[in-house]
């Protein structure tokens, strides 16, 4: 789709939600709108439902992290329009308390998506039927892919032959670091005879004419 087309689709949802949507941009050949939290719903069911929209597909819903932000997560969401066979990004911003309401009423696949997003940001959706963890385990603390969230976790888990169960334990870690040598052991051989190294080093012996 031309860039022109897509700027005309950003004026048209522009001038219809007005002070609903903070900021309409191209970037990267895609459209994004970003709305306001309590206008999401709205916009939502606007953007599905208008015909020069057209958005009948919700195909996911994800976060991104800005911890030096005041409101750190942008939650994103991704739609489709059959229709006129484009895509736009919706965007809401929101902090670790404040929660943001379930697309669930506008798009029924918003479900599992705001389940993982709460799961790996701890970002709480307001209304959703069954808001609880999806990929992580039960009982695990934290979120992964929360910026300050530690590389190596909080807990590791292993099959205790004693207790015949799987247990959880803090994580340790028994090397502080590691030093890797890239040197090959055989350019680091360089006083050593290898096989095959007599016949390298055997004089010229070919017969005279």
């Amino acid at each position: 789709m031309s860039e022109q087309a897509l700027k005309e689709l950003g004026d048209h949802i522009a001038a219809t939600l007005g002070d609903d949507v903070l900021k309409v941009e191209l970037k990267l050949g895609e459209l994004m709108v970003t709305v306001r939290r309590p206008s999401l719903i709205k916009s939502l069911t606007f953007l599905r439902d208008d015909p020069t929209c057209s958005f009948e597909q919700l195909l996911d819903v994800t976060a991104v992290d800005w911890p030096e932000r005041e409101e750190r997560f942008e939650v994103v969401y991704i739609l489709l329009s059959y229709k006129h066979n484009r895509r736009l990004r919706v965007k809401v911003t929101t902090d670790e308390d404040t929660p943001v309401a379930s697309a669930v009423p506008v798009y029924n696949a918003a479900g599992w998506f705001e389940r993982e997003t709460w799961d790996m940001f701890g970002i709480f959706f307001s209304d959703h039927p069954d808001l609880r963890r999806i990929l992580t385990d039960y009982g695990f603390e934290g979120h992964p892919l929360r910026k300050d969230f530690p590389m190596t976790g909080y807990v590791e888990c292993r099959y205790d032959e004693d207790q015949k169960r799987v247990v959880y334990e803090p994580v340790r870690l028994t090397q502080d670091f590691r030093s890797f040598d890239f040197l090959s052991p055989w350019e680091g051989m360089t006083n050593v005879m290898l096989p095959g190294d007599e016949k390298a080093q055997a004089p010229d012996t070919g017969s005279k004419p």
